[in-house]
C-alpha cells in the first residue's frame, strides 16, 4: 500500500513539474510571434529589383540558424540551474579561448576593418555572442559563490571582477568592437547592481570611465566620425551619414499602416543592410508606425512576463540574478538597434534580436532564453519539491576558496 501510494506521489510531482503556467505560455507565444517577424522580414528584405538566388539562400541559411537556435534552446532549458552554476567557468574559458583565436590571423576573418569572425567553410562564428551571454553569468556565478561578501567586498573581489571581465572587453576592443565591449560592460555592472554591490562605487567607477571612453573615440577616427553624423542628422540632414538618412526616409514612407507586407522600395538598393542592422526601418516601411509599435509593445510585454516568472523565485539567487541579466540585455539590444534606426543614438552595427539576419546573435539570443526558461522552469514544481532559501543558503555558504570543492558541492547538492 505504501508502495503504491509513493507512486502516486511521484506521477503527481512529474505531473506538477511539467505544468506550464499562463505567463509561460504567454512568453513562449510573445518569442514564437518575434521570430515569426523575424522571418517575414529577412524573406522580405532580401529581395532587390532583379531577382537572384542568393534571396532564397538567404532565406534557407536564417531558417537553418533558426533551427540550430532552437534547438540550443531546448537543451539549455533542460539544464538544471546546479549545472549552470558548475558550467559557468568552463563556459567562460571556452569564451576566452575563443576570443583570442579570432585575433590569430590564420583563423580570424577580417570584414571591413574588423576581425570579429571565425570563418569555418561557408559558415562564421562570432565569439563576442557568446561573451554576451558567459561574462555576467561568471560574474554572478563568482558573486553569489561569496554571499558574505555581497554589500561589503573586499579588495580580491575587485581584482577578480576586474579580472573576469577584463580579459574579454580586452579582447574584444583589440577587434575592434567598442559597441560590444560596452554592452558585456553594462551587463557586468548590471550582475553587481542586482547582487547589492555598494552603489557608490559605481559613481566613482563611471567618473574613471569616462575619460577612458573618450581616449577610445579619439584614436579611432570613424567613432569620432559617428558621432559628427549623429549631431549632423539633427542640425543638417542633407549631410547625414546615407543609411541614417535612408533608415528615415523609409519610416516616413510608412506613415501609419505602411505601404503592405512585401511591398517596400526602400530595401531595393536604397536601404543598406535592410535585412540586418536596419531591419526595423523595414518593418516601419512595409508595416508602418502600427507595425513597429507592435515589435515594441512584444519586447516590453516579454520582459514584464519574463520578470513576473522570475518573481517566484527567491531574491538574490543565481537563477534570479542571471535570468534578470539575460532578458535585460536582450531587451536592452533591441532598444539600442531601434534607437539606431530612429537616430535616436549614434550609428552602430547592431543587430536586432529574432528580426535580424544572422548566425552568432540568432542562436545565441535563442540559447539565452533557453538558459533563462531552465532557471524559471524549476518553480513550476511544487514547493516541497525545491530547497528552501535556507537550504540554498548554506549550500553557497558551505563552499571554500578551492574550485574543486565548489563543483563536487553543486554535484552534491
Amino acid at each position: 500500500m505504501n508502495a503504491i501510494t509513493v507512486h502516486h506521489e511521484d506521477q503527481d510531482s512529474l505531473q506538477r513539474a511539467s505544468t506550464v503556467q499562463p505567463i509561460d505560455q504567454l512568453f513562449l507565444a510573445m518569442i514564437a510571434m518575434l521570430i515569426a517577424v523575424g522571418v517575414l522580414f529577412v524573406d522580405s528584405s532580401s529581395m532587390t529589383s532583379v531577382s537572384r538566388p542568393e534571396e532564397s539562400i538567404q532565406l534557407s541559411k536564417h531558417l537553418i540558424f533558426l533551427g540550430i537556435g532552437l534547438v540550443a534552446g531546448f537543451v539549455a532549458s533542460i539544464i538544471p540551474e546546479r549545472l549552470w552554476i558548475m558550467l559557468a567557468p568552463v563556459i567562460y574559458l571556452a569564451t576566452l579561448a575563443l576570443l583570442i583565436l579570432v585575433l590569430v590571423p590564420s583563423f580570424g576573418h577580417r570584414v571591413n576593418g574588423a576581425q570579429r569572425w571565425i570563418r569555418l567553410g561557408s559558415w562564421s562564428l562570432q565569439p563576442s555572442e557568446i561573451a554576451k551571454l558567459s561574462v555576467p553569468m561568471m560574474v554572478c556565478a563568482y558573486r553569489l559563490r561569496y554571499r558574505d561578501r555581497l554589500s561589503s567586498p573586499k579588495f580580491v573581489d575587485f581584482v577578480s571582477i576586474a579580472l573576469i571581465g577584463g580579459l574579454p572587453v580586452s579582447f574584444i576592443l583589440l577587434e575592434p568592437d567598442l559597441g560590444t565591449s560596452l554592452f558585456i560592460c553594462s551587463g557586468i555592472v548590471l550582475v553587481l547592481f542586482l547582487t547589492g554591490w555598494p552603489k557608490w562605487h559605481f559613481l566613482v567607477a563611471g567618473l574613471l570611465c569616462v575619460p577612458m571612453i573618450v581616449g577610445l573615440i579619439v584614436l579611432h577616427p570613424y567613432q569620432l566620425a559617428r558621432i559628427n553624423g549623429f549631431i549632423q542628422t539633427w542640425t543638417n540632414p542633407a549631410e547625414a551619414p546615407y543609411q541614417v538618412r535612408q533608415s528615415l526616409t523609409s519610416l516616413g514612407v510608412g506613415g501609419l499602416s505602411g505601404t503592405g507586407l512585401g511591398r517596400g522600395w526602400q530595401k531595393l538598393s536604397f536601404l543598406p543592410e535592410a535585412d540586418t542592422d536596419f531591419v526595423f526601418a523595414a518593418v516601419g516601411e512595409e508595416l508602418g508606425l502600427l507595425g513597429t509599435l507592435g515589435v515594441v509593445l512584444l519586447w516590453c510585454g516579454l520582459y514584464l512576463t519574463g520578470q513576473r516568472m522570475l518573481a517566484r523565485s527567491p531574491a538574490c539567487s543565481f537563477r534570479v540574478v542571471t535570468g534578470t541579466t539575460i532578458l535585460t540585455l536582450l531587451i536592452f539590444q533591441a532598444a539600442i538597434n531601434v534607437a539606431v534606426v530612429t537616430a535616436m543614438v549614434p550609428p552602430k552595427g547592431i543587430s536586432h534580436p529574432f528580426l535580424s539576419y544572422g548566425g552568432s546573435n540568432l542562436v545565441m539570443s535563442l540559447f539565452s532564453l533557453g538558459v533563462f526558461w531552465s532557471l524559471t522552469k524549476v518553480d513550476r514544481t511544487a514547493e516541497d519539491q525545491h530547497p528552501t532559501v535556507q537550504e540554498r543558503h548554506d549550500f553557497e555558504e558551505s563552499i571554500d576558496e578551492s574550485p574543486s570543492d565548489f563543483i563536487d558541492a553543486a554535484a552534491e547538492f
